[in-house]
Protein backbone atom coordinates (compact mmCIF):
# COMPACT_ATOMS: atom_id res chain seq x y z
CA UNK A 1 0.00 0.00 0.00
CA UNK A 2 1.09 3.90 -0.34
CA UNK A 3 -1.18 5.21 1.72
CA UNK A 4 -1.00 4.56 5.38
CA UNK A 5 -4.24 6.14 7.54
CA UNK A 6 -4.95 8.09 4.11
CA UNK A 7 -2.35 10.39 4.39
CA UNK A 8 1.22 8.91 4.91
CA UNK A 9 2.94 8.34 1.69
CA UNK A 10 4.95 4.71 2.35
CA UNK A 11 7.02 5.88 -0.45
CA UNK A 12 8.38 8.34 1.77
CA UNK A 13 10.28 5.62 3.73
CA UNK A 14 12.51 5.29 0.60
CA UNK A 15 13.55 8.55 0.58
CA UNK A 16 14.37 8.43 3.77
CA UNK A 17 16.05 5.11 4.22
CA UNK A 18 18.84 6.05 0.96
CA UNK A 19 19.24 9.14 2.97
CA UNK A 20 20.22 6.96 6.21
CA UNK A 21 22.40 4.77 3.57
CA UNK A 22 23.97 7.50 1.94
CA UNK A 23 24.72 9.60 5.06
CA UNK A 24 26.39 6.27 6.94
CA UNK A 25 28.28 5.44 4.16
CA UNK A 26 30.29 8.89 3.80
CA UNK A 27 30.55 9.24 7.79
CA UNK A 28 32.52 5.46 7.33
CA UNK A 29 34.72 6.32 5.25
CA UNK A 30 35.68 9.78 6.64
CA UNK A 31 35.91 8.12 9.83
CA UNK A 32 37.54 4.82 8.81
CA UNK A 33 40.24 7.28 7.08
CA UNK A 34 40.86 9.21 10.19
CA UNK A 35 41.49 6.18 12.05
CA UNK A 36 44.15 5.48 10.15
CA UNK A 37 45.64 8.48 9.01
CA UNK A 38 48.10 8.90 11.38
CA UNK A 39 49.58 5.53 11.14
CA UNK A 40 52.94 5.90 9.12
CA UNK A 41 53.95 2.96 6.52
CA UNK A 42 57.49 2.01 7.78
CA UNK A 43 59.00 2.41 4.46
CA UNK A 44 58.67 6.04 5.19
CA UNK A 45 57.42 6.94 1.95
CA UNK A 46 54.42 9.19 0.85
CA UNK A 47 51.45 8.09 -1.22
CA UNK A 48 52.35 10.27 -4.22
CA UNK A 49 55.79 8.36 -4.11
CA UNK A 50 53.85 5.31 -3.98
CA UNK A 51 51.99 6.38 -6.71
CA UNK A 52 54.73 6.54 -8.92
CA UNK A 53 56.44 3.90 -7.78
CA UNK A 54 53.02 1.43 -8.78
CA UNK A 55 52.78 3.84 -12.37
CA UNK A 56 56.24 3.05 -12.94
CA UNK A 57 55.69 -0.77 -12.20
CA UNK A 58 53.26 -1.20 -14.66
CA UNK A 59 55.09 0.74 -17.54
CA UNK A 60 52.61 4.08 -17.31
CA UNK A 61 55.48 6.36 -17.03
CA UNK A 62 53.37 8.97 -19.29
CA UNK A 63 51.11 9.35 -16.21
CA UNK A 64 51.62 12.27 -14.42
CA UNK A 65 50.86 12.79 -10.52
CA UNK A 66 49.13 16.21 -9.23
CA UNK A 67 48.23 17.68 -6.11
CA UNK A 68 44.52 18.58 -5.96
CA UNK A 69 43.21 20.86 -2.94
CA UNK A 70 40.40 19.32 -0.97
CA UNK A 71 39.91 16.65 1.49
CA UNK A 72 39.73 12.82 -0.42
CA UNK A 73 38.64 14.58 -3.78
CA UNK A 74 41.75 11.99 -4.97
CA UNK A 75 40.72 10.82 -9.05
CA UNK A 76 42.32 9.98 -11.85
CA UNK A 77 41.69 12.08 -14.76
CA UNK A 78 41.52 9.99 -17.67
CA UNK A 79 41.50 13.36 -20.12
CA UNK A 80 44.73 14.35 -18.93
CA UNK A 81 46.39 11.17 -17.84
CA UNK A 82 46.96 12.35 -14.33
CA UNK A 83 46.11 11.09 -10.81
CA UNK A 84 45.06 13.94 -8.91
CA UNK A 85 45.84 13.42 -4.79
CA UNK A 86 44.57 15.74 -1.93
CA UNK A 87 45.95 18.33 0.43
CA UNK A 88 44.94 14.89 3.25
CA UNK A 89 46.89 12.23 0.43
CA UNK A 90 49.86 13.52 -1.57
CA UNK A 91 52.06 13.96 1.21
CA UNK A 92 51.14 12.08 3.78
CA UNK A 93 52.68 8.49 4.78
CA UNK A 94 49.84 7.09 6.46
CA UNK A 95 48.71 4.04 5.36
CA UNK A 96 44.99 4.98 4.88
CA UNK A 97 46.83 7.97 2.23
CA UNK A 98 48.53 5.37 0.16
CA UNK A 99 45.65 2.82 0.04
CA UNK A 100 43.48 5.89 -1.19
CA UNK A 101 46.41 6.92 -3.57
CA UNK A 102 46.94 3.04 -5.03
CA UNK A 103 43.36 2.74 -5.82
CA UNK A 104 43.66 5.75 -7.96
CA UNK A 105 46.66 4.18 -9.90
CA UNK A 106 44.49 1.33 -10.11
CA UNK A 107 42.17 3.08 -12.66
CA UNK A 108 45.06 4.41 -14.66
CA UNK A 109 45.89 0.73 -14.86
CA UNK A 110 42.29 -0.30 -15.59
CA UNK A 111 42.14 2.69 -18.65
CA UNK A 112 45.68 1.46 -20.28
CA UNK A 113 44.76 -2.01 -20.75
CA UNK A 114 41.22 -1.38 -21.99
CA UNK A 115 39.27 -2.68 -18.90
CA UNK A 116 35.86 -3.72 -20.02
CA UNK A 117 33.58 -2.23 -17.53
CA UNK A 118 35.65 1.02 -17.21
CA UNK A 119 34.88 1.68 -20.85
CA UNK A 120 31.19 1.05 -20.84
CA UNK A 121 30.86 3.33 -17.80
CA UNK A 122 33.07 6.07 -19.83
CA UNK A 123 30.92 5.34 -22.84
CA UNK A 124 27.21 6.25 -20.77
CA UNK A 125 28.88 9.28 -19.46
CA UNK A 126 27.54 11.80 -21.39
CA UNK A 127 23.95 10.47 -21.83
CA UNK A 128 23.89 10.13 -17.73
CA UNK A 129 24.61 13.75 -17.17
CA UNK A 130 22.07 14.64 -19.86
CA UNK A 131 19.94 12.49 -17.61
CA UNK A 132 20.88 13.67 -14.34
CA UNK A 133 20.10 17.19 -14.96
CA UNK A 134 16.49 16.38 -17.18
CA UNK A 135 14.96 13.89 -15.25
CA UNK A 136 13.50 15.46 -12.14
CA UNK A 137 12.00 18.15 -14.52
CA UNK A 138 10.51 16.27 -17.03
CA UNK A 139 9.39 13.78 -14.26
CA UNK A 140 7.04 16.72 -12.56
CA UNK A 141 5.89 17.94 -15.93
CA UNK A 142 4.56 14.77 -16.29
CA UNK A 143 2.91 14.79 -12.39
CA UNK A 144 1.73 18.43 -13.13
CA UNK A 145 0.42 17.11 -16.96
CA UNK A 146 -1.09 13.88 -15.30
CA UNK A 147 -4.33 14.46 -16.50
CA UNK A 148 -3.75 14.75 -20.42
CA UNK A 149 -2.30 11.91 -22.63
CA UNK A 150 1.37 13.91 -22.52
CA UNK A 151 1.95 13.35 -18.74
CA UNK A 152 2.14 9.64 -18.27
CA UNK A 153 4.59 9.54 -21.11
CA UNK A 154 6.74 12.63 -19.86
CA UNK A 155 6.63 10.27 -16.30
CA UNK A 156 8.24 7.72 -18.09
CA UNK A 157 10.69 9.15 -19.70
CA UNK A 158 11.76 11.17 -16.33
CA UNK A 159 12.16 7.70 -15.22
CA UNK A 160 14.23 6.30 -17.85
CA UNK A 161 16.28 9.02 -18.02
CA UNK A 162 16.85 8.43 -13.92
CA UNK A 163 17.35 4.77 -14.59
CA UNK A 164 20.25 5.58 -16.69
CA UNK A 165 21.88 7.15 -13.45
CA UNK A 166 21.32 3.86 -11.77
CA UNK A 167 22.96 1.97 -14.95
CA UNK A 168 25.69 4.22 -14.60
CA UNK A 169 26.45 3.44 -10.51
CA UNK A 170 25.77 -0.37 -11.48
CA UNK A 171 28.86 -0.09 -13.41
CA UNK A 172 30.51 1.66 -11.04
CA UNK A 173 30.91 -1.20 -8.71
CA UNK A 174 33.26 -3.46 -10.23
CA UNK A 175 35.18 -0.32 -11.21
CA UNK A 176 36.21 0.37 -8.21
CA UNK A 177 36.02 -2.84 -6.40
CA UNK A 178 38.44 -4.03 -9.16
CA UNK A 179 40.60 -0.60 -8.99
CA UNK A 180 40.54 -1.60 -5.22
CA UNK A 181 42.16 -5.39 -5.58
CA UNK A 182 44.89 -3.86 -8.20
CA UNK A 183 45.64 -1.57 -5.42
CA UNK A 184 45.92 -4.38 -2.03
CA UNK A 185 47.90 -6.77 -4.63
CA UNK A 186 50.49 -3.87 -5.76
CA UNK A 187 51.06 -2.83 -2.25
CA UNK A 188 51.39 -6.42 -0.93
CA UNK A 189 53.49 -7.65 -4.19
CA UNK A 190 55.89 -4.87 -4.26
CA UNK A 191 56.12 -4.85 -0.31
CA UNK A 192 55.46 -1.46 -0.19
CA UNK A 193 52.70 -2.21 3.03
CA UNK A 194 53.27 -4.85 5.00
CA UNK A 195 51.23 -6.89 7.86
CA UNK A 196 48.83 -5.08 9.32
CA UNK A 197 49.89 -2.24 7.49
CA UNK A 198 47.83 -4.13 4.81
CA UNK A 199 44.51 -4.82 6.51
CA UNK A 200 44.42 -0.92 7.74
CA UNK A 201 44.41 0.07 4.13
CA UNK A 202 42.66 -2.71 3.14
CA UNK A 203 39.62 -1.20 5.40
CA UNK A 204 39.77 2.32 4.20
CA UNK A 205 39.37 1.09 -0.01
CA UNK A 206 36.37 -1.25 1.63
CA UNK A 207 34.84 1.94 3.41
CA UNK A 208 35.49 3.38 0.16
CA UNK A 209 33.98 1.19 -1.66
CA UNK A 210 30.59 0.67 0.43
CA UNK A 211 29.90 4.64 -0.54
CA UNK A 212 29.47 2.95 -4.28
CA UNK A 213 27.31 0.31 -2.84
CA UNK A 214 25.30 2.87 -0.83
CA UNK A 215 24.64 5.15 -4.09
CA UNK A 216 23.72 2.43 -5.87
CA UNK A 217 20.77 1.50 -3.03
CA UNK A 218 19.69 5.05 -2.63
CA UNK A 219 19.68 5.26 -6.47
CA UNK A 220 17.29 1.69 -6.63
CA UNK A 221 15.15 3.35 -3.67
CA UNK A 222 14.68 6.29 -5.59
CA UNK A 223 13.82 4.62 -8.88
CA UNK A 224 11.26 2.39 -6.95
CA UNK A 225 9.56 5.72 -5.38
CA UNK A 226 9.70 7.39 -8.66
CA UNK A 227 7.87 4.40 -10.25
CA UNK A 228 5.27 4.25 -7.37
CA UNK A 229 4.40 7.67 -7.45
CA UNK A 230 3.88 7.99 -11.46
CA UNK A 231 1.66 4.46 -11.11
CA UNK A 232 -0.91 6.57 -8.21
CA UNK A 233 -0.71 9.72 -10.26
CA UNK A 234 -2.49 7.86 -13.47
CA UNK A 235 -4.67 6.18 -12.04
Amino acid sequence: MLYYGGFFDAGYILVILGLVISLWASWNVKSTFRRYQNDRNMRGLTAAQVARQILDSNGLYQVTIEHVSGNLTDHYDPRSNVVRLSDATFSSSSVAAIGVAAHECGHAMQHAEGYVPIKIRSAIIPVTQVGSRLWYLIFVLGLIFSSSEIGPVLQMVGILLFSLIVVFQLVTLPVEFNASGRAMKTLETHMILYGDELTKARKVLTAAAMTYVAALLNGLLQLIRLISVSKRSNR
